[in-house]
């Protein structure tokens, strides 16, 4: 199982338990790529999809809705492709 893959099953069971690096590890891993960096916001492009915007937790930690914002960008673009 590829790191990408791991990452990806750890965000689906435990949503809250993501650090902000792999929040947007996992996004590059599916596609999309840093735009920029304004303050602690960071902006993640993918062209055909909408921009994520991204802010660091708590300790470093990952918030929950942007995980599951994430995880439901991730589940469309993959909808798409089977399409």
């Amino acid at each position: 199982m590829s790191r990408c893959e791991k990452l990806l099953e750890l965000a689906r069971r435990n949503p809250a338990g993501l650090r902000f690096t792999e929040l947007c590890l996992l996004a590059e891993c599916h596609g999309w790529t840093f735009e920029h960096q304004r303050g602690s916001h960071v902006k993640l492009t993918m062209p055909g999809h909408d921009p994520l915007t991204y802010q660091a937790g708590k300790n470093g930690s990952a918030k929950r809705y942007q995980v599951v914002q994430l995880l439901k960008a991730i589940q469309n673009m993959r909808s798409e492709e089977e399409e």
